[in-house]
């Protein structure tokens, strides 16, 4: 007969009582002193990776110079995959917690680099985002190395391609449709620009078109009657704009780029509009997509019956065709309530005295929380502003706390081998 102690089930530590345990650790100590010696090491790195271009689909450069730095802080099976995502890990055993953070920046090729420090600020395009994401990642590999800790769950760092504009999450799509990571990675901690006061844990989906008319074309005076695309564009702009839209789930559209015509008095033989729709809500995403279709098709038939009433006998085929190409698509997502990485986060931000609120945004977080998978994402520490210009910068001040509040979620995730 087991005596009592023994039928009693071991208490599960809560998540206060396990950062509490873990930040009292000798090897914590170390690493949060580590964090505050290498600050001007990682202002260095930071301005050295800012000085790399790296635009949509143009990331090649900066990968090998983090696969570089992967090597510099000891981490193990460094690679570069088939996108062009970096990956590094520490640890050993079966199953990972990611460490993320996009390499790309939102700036075009041949945008001029005006990288530079003054003081504690450093400026520069992406310089911020995501320059401080991609540091905080590389210094809480580089803290678990000085350290000595090795993590219970391996921790896999992933330098990821495609987050910005057009990339669509094409880095982080392609991890989590990989089989080796798709069903190891249990929780996926995403660092994305500066600061520590948010936790972004509800996904922002988003879909993008460009939508194509396209007609015969002609001249004002000698083809006039002849379907004009711009004037379908027109009609379809103005009766989607009356689409409802609900405050709660939040939903938006926007009509952002509008192209077409070559001269004042040609009738223009293509037109193009760019549509952006978001919602946290896959449905409400859809039904909107739906409308624009829809009042698309009817302004492609008004503007064939006006054509023919303003010229009954058109010199030439007044056909109109118009095509809608899927240019992003973010899937929406959100994290449960009770899920573990919200517990451990507020658990940490309680620890540190850090406040920080629950935001939704459009980051690499998506892709995981659309497949119902636990993810966050979070600043990389420091001030930062000016985000998507030339004027942009990063202020390195403060930014310990934020890595220590890393390193803690991290680590209560991963948990320690002894």
């Amino acid at each position: 007969m087991a005596s009592p102690r023994e039928a009693l089930p071991e208490a599960v530590p809560t998540p206060q009582q396990e950062i509490a345990r873990l930040a009292v650790l000798p090897e914590l100590r170390s690493a949060s002193a580590w964090f505050r010696g290498q600050e001007t090491q990682l202002a260095n790195w930071q301005l050295e990776m800012a000085r790399i271009p790296a635009p949509p689909f143009g990331e090649a450069a900066r990968a090998e110079w983090l696969k570089k730095r992967f090597r510099d802080v000891a981490l193990a099976d460094v690679h570069i995959d088939e996108v062009g995502n970096v990956f590094g890990v520490r640890g050993t055993g079966s199953g990972f917690v990611s460490l993320s953070a996009h390499i790309d920046t939102v700036f075009p090729a041949g945008t001029p680099l005006n990288v530079r420090q003054q003081g504690t600020r450093l400026y520069g395009p992406g310089v911020s985002d995501n320059g401080a994401g991609v540091i905080a990642m590389l210094a809480v590999a580089g803290a678990l190395q000085a350290a000595k800790i090795s993590p219970q769950t391996p921790v896999v760092f992933i330098g990821n391609v495609g987050e910005e504009g057009e990339g669509d999450l094409r880095g982080m799509r392609h991890i989590f449709a990989n089989a080796r990571w798709k069903g190891s990675i249990s929780y996926s901690l995403v660092l994305d620009g500066a600061g520590s006061d948010t936790i972004v844990a509800e996904a922002l989906g988003s879909r993008r078109f460009e939508v194509i008319v396209r007609g015969p074309g002609g001249h004002s005076w000698s083809d006039f009657g002849a379907p004009n695309p711009i004037l379908v564009l027109a009609r379809a702009i103005r009766a989607f704009a009356q689409t409802p839209v609900p405050s709660s789930p939040k939903t938006t559209f926007n009509i952002g780029v509008i192209r077409g015509g070559t001269s004042v008095n040609s009738i223009p033989e293509s037109a193009s509009m760019r549509v952006d729709i978001r919602s946290t809500s896959m449905a409400e995403m859809e039904r909107l997509e739906a409308a624009l279709r829809y009042e698309l098709e009817q302004a492609v038939e008004d503007e064939t019956l006006a054509s023919e009433r303003r010229n009954p006998s058109p010199r030439r085929s007044a056909a109109l065709s118009y095509e809608i190409v899927a240019i992003g698509n973010r899937p929406a997502g959100e994290l449960a309530p009770d899920a573990r990485m919200l517990k451990v986060i507020r658990a940490v931000d309680a620890h540190l005295g850090n406040a920080a609120q629950i935001q939704r945004a459009s980051t690499d977080a998506n892709i995981p929380l659309s497949l119902s998978r636990e993810a966050i994402a979070i600043g990389g520490g420091g001030t930062g502003g000016g985000a998507h210009t030339l004027q942009e910068w990063f202020d390195c001040g403060g930014r310990d706390l934020a890595l220590k509040r890393i390193l803690l979620i991290l680590l209560a995730l991963s948990g320690i081998r002894a």
